[in-house]
């Protein structure tokens, strides 16, 4: 039987509970079916559709965009709030770095604003994402960390320098500060609803008291200091101030290029009148001058914008970023070093068991041969990946990598992060030591395989087995704060919606506001051919140049957007270049994973630097890092 109860997901931490007081039980349970989580995820699960309603930061809801809000309800604070804070041994003046717990973007996003204000000309500290643990046992030296919820009240008292950004922001704006409030998508929630909503509040702020009273048999802290802090430093109203309070955030975060434009509206406005909507065209302009967008404004551009609008929003954005007509290429050779893998991927028509009569594992020999091959055509680095191998161990990569930069010294773009967490699976050790050890082996940067569709629903279907979307994202954090940089990529075209791959650039995107760590991105669609255990999804020529002007123009932050020749032709590729793309890739001198599939498109050097030509744009080759190594010509 389909439980068609409203789908509510709530922030777990003690702020939040008097907003959700009893939604768990009758007589609300008939018609609310309640969960807790982190902040990030409640929003995760509101931009996936697998909630309907959710108690969430503000950032993550401007993020998403075209959500509506509960009135009257919220989690916000007129000064100091006690449960966003940045603590260390000394002034933020003097902290290099930061540790910040990424659970809620609005707190991040908060702290980038109130350092802005403070350091002014100043150079801001260094931002890296941790566990809220992690965060505070980083404090110390010239490190500071950003802690919120339930643990900043954990650790009070315990740190000589707190900065506490409910007051900061007070002092800065002069206005209550909404960290987080019910949204959901357009319709969701009927009036009977909120006042469900309502009596829940109502209900909570009676028994804050006893709130505070469990949370501190629960973890020991002073009931006392608990039931202020509930009673006198969170407020949990919405009105006319806090949404003052609340655009004048969103309007500061738009324009540092923090947040898309976002304004507050409520459903109970929905009811009463239609919202006014963007014109495309006016929304267009906005693409093409670079301005940040929100998901549900992606979306608008994918359904609505004509194919030939969309190419000239992300050309002005290529040209505007590359202003000098150069269109780079890297000699490099894609090097597949075994088929066998574990995963079973519906859509890989490459990987064979272990033991499988097809299955193999390249030979020293062989990669002597294909590594000379790339030496002698002037080629400056390898991509090697292969499946996941229950018996190659980190040793046998180790002696790899050292081998063949001792004999070929080429660049080495090497592992995707599923083989990465493949290996730290393996060896019972941490992604950063897998990433330790193989980069003083040689590893230069990461590739952005096994990114797919970065949403668990479409994994799920495609690639049980494979990571989740958290850790593929978790590898590439760690090896963005080792110094060690990656590309992103997107396979498209098998369950997946244009939600989700809208979703899966949000997520790069905000990776790459938080470690600035990825060069360039690269999108395909499947390739369904022999071997695929899958039915193809949406996909084809005029998908792909849609999908790839799309990801120029949300990935405001990442330099770079790589044309797709292999997967749709050289002529395609060339057109890709119009569509937002100043990369052509790398020369094909075998490429197995799609061919696999029975795509086969190869070029030479020689080649590609004619289509580029031919194109309108000047060619140079280039390394992993997107530097020219030849003059543009």
């Amino acid at each position: 039987m389909t439980d068609e109860r409203l789908r509510v997901a709530a922030v777990g931490y003690l702020n939040a509970r008097p907003l959700y007081e009893g939604l768990d039980r009758e007589p609300a349970s008939a018609r609310i079916r309640l969960d807790c989580a982190l902040p990030s995820e409640v929003a995760r699960r509101v931009a996936e559709d697998e909630a309907d309603l959710g108690l969430m930061p503000v950032a993550a809801a401007a993020a998403i965009g075209d959500l509506r809000m509960v009135r009257g309800c919220a989690i916000a604070a007129r000064g100091r709030v006690r449960s966003v804070v940045i603590v260390g041994d000394r002034p933020l003046e003097q902290m290099d770095e930061i540790a910040v717990d990424l659970s809620s973007r609005t707190s991040v996003i908060l702290a980038r604003l109130v350092m802005r204000e403070r350091l002014r000309k100043r150079s801001a500290p260094r931002l890296v994402g941790m566990t809220p643990r992690e965060a505070i046992a980083h404090v110390g030296e010239r490190r500071g960390a950003l802690v919120i919820g339930d643990p900043a009240l954990e650790i009070e008292g315990r740190f000589g320098y707190v900065l506490d950004l409910g007051l900061a922001w007070w002092e800065m704006a002069g206005l209550p500060f909404v960290f987080a409030a019910w949204c959901g998508r357009p319709g969701a929630v009927a009036a009977s609803d909120e006042q469900i909503l309502e009596r829940a509040k109502a209900a909570g702020l009676e028994r804050r008291g006893a709130i505070a009273a469990e949370h501190a048999e629960r973890t020991g802290l002073p009931v006392g200091s608990l039931k202020s802090y509930l009673e006198t430093a969170i407020h949990h109203d919405l009105g006319d101030a806090e949404r003052r309070g609340l655009e004048r955030f969103f309007q500061m975060a738009a324009s540092e290029g923090l947040l898309p434009r976002a304004r507050v509206r409520f459903y109970d406005e929905d009811r009463r009148t239609a919202p006014a909507r963007e014109s495309i065209d006016r929304l267009l302009v906005r693409a093409s001058q670079g301005e940040r967008l929100s998901a549900a404004e992606g979306e608008r551009l994918g359904e609505e914008a004509s194919l030939f609008d969309l190419g000239l929003a992300a050309d002005a954005i290529r040209k505007r970023k590359h202003p000098k007509g150069v269109v780079t290429y890297i000699v490099d050779r894609n090097v597949n070093y075994t088929n066998v893998c574990t995963t079973s991927c519906r859509f890989c028509a490459f990987y064979r068991p272990l033991g499988h009569p097809e299955a193999y594992v390249l030979s020293r020999e062989e990669l002597a041969k294909k590594l000379q091959e790339v030496v002698d055509a002037g080629g400056v680095q390898i991509l090697l990946q292969g499946g996941l191998h229950p018996e190659l161990r980190i040793e046998w990569y180790e002696d790899l990598f050292r081998w063949m930069k001792r004999e070929f010294r080429l660049g080495l773009h090497a592992l995707s992060p599923e083989e990465i967490l493949h290996l730290a699976r393996l060896e019972g050790i941490t992604v950063r030591s897998v990433l330790e050890r193989l980069h003083a082996a040689g590893l230069d940067s990461v590739p952005g395989g096994g990114a797919e569709i970065l949403v668990d629903r479409v994994r799920r279907k495609i690639a049980k087995a494979k990571c989740t979307s958290d850790e593929w994202l978790g590898v590439m954090r760690v090896a963005h704060h080792m110094g060690l940089r990656s590309s992103a990529t997107m396979m498209y075209g098998t369950v997946d919606t244009a939600r989700d791959r809208i979703e899966h650039l949000l997520k790069i995107r905000d990776l790459q506001d938080e470690t600035g760590g990825f060069t360039a991105f690269f999108c395909w669609d499947f390739q369904h051919e022999r071997g695929t255990n899958i039915e193809p999804g949406d996909h084809g020529t005029l998908l792909y140049l849609r999908q790839q002007a799309i990801a120029r123009i949300l990935l405001d932050n990442v330099d770079h957007v790589g044309a797709s020749w292999v997967t749709q032709g050289p002529e395609i590729g060339q057109v890709a270049l119009r569509f937002g793309a100043d990369d052509f890739g790398s020369v094909m001198f075998e490429e197995n994973v799609v061919s696999s599939a029975g795509t086969t498109f190869c070029m030479n050097a020689d080649g590609m630097e004619s289509r580029i030509r031919a194109a309108g744009f000047k060619a140079t080759r280039r390394n992993v890092h997107y530097e020219w190594l030849t003059p543009p010509a």
